[in-house]
């Protein structure tokens, strides 16, 4: 596979920021909001949102946790066992606009999955969608609502989000078949 840096470094910092700035503008003071990242990068991407909304706002935002393996409609087609993390919420969903991080969106699966697991926690006032990446071929009726970027891709191809905190550089790669 040859592969492709689409953004490095500073230019994930900017999304990063523009992407506050988005919450914000939608939030105003963020009272009702809650940052939940689907395990595994959605969680360090929103930590990293949570603390730029900190330092804006002087005030933390909660933040949780969602792990998402077992309610994947082919995680018993998976050929290796699905790696199991922790879910975690800051206090009850209920009444909360609860704003679902994920690093790539696809086909929708991941976030329908997501949805789910969410539901098990409580009933959220609202649920809203950011992810750093839309890459469009959905194969469920799902958008999110707030963008980093959009990247058109074919489906022989893939996007890897690598993350300072999981893989040690900021960086977001395509990857094309030779």
């Amino acid at each position: 596979m040859k592969s492709q840096v689409l953004l490095q470094k500073k230019e994930l910092a900017r999304i990063m920021e523009r992407l506050a700035s988005q919450i914000i503008e939608k939030h105003d003071e963020c009272e009702q909001l809650m940052l939940v990242g689907i395990q595994r990068r959605g969680v360090d991407i929103a930590a990293r949102l949570a603390a730029i909304l900190a330092e804006r706002l002087g005030k933390s935002i909660p933040l949780g946790s969602l792990d998402i393996n077992f309610y994947r409609d082919d995680w018993t087609s998976l050929k290796s066992s699905p790696q199991v993390g922790t879910s975690s919420m800051p206090h009850d969903v209920e009444n909360s606009v609860v704003l679902l991080v994920d690093d790539v969106l696809y086909t929708g699966r991941t976030i329908r999955a997501a949805l789910e697991a969410l539901m098990d926690y409580g009933r959220p006032r609202a649920v809203e969608l950011l992810v750093l990446v839309d890459r469009g071929h959905r194969e469920l009726p799902i958008h999110a609502d707030f963008v980093g970027r959009q990247i058109n891709t074919s489906s022989k191809e893939h996007i890897n989000v690598l993350l300072e905190e999981k893989d040690g550089i900021d960086q977001v790669v395509l990857s094309k078949p030779d």
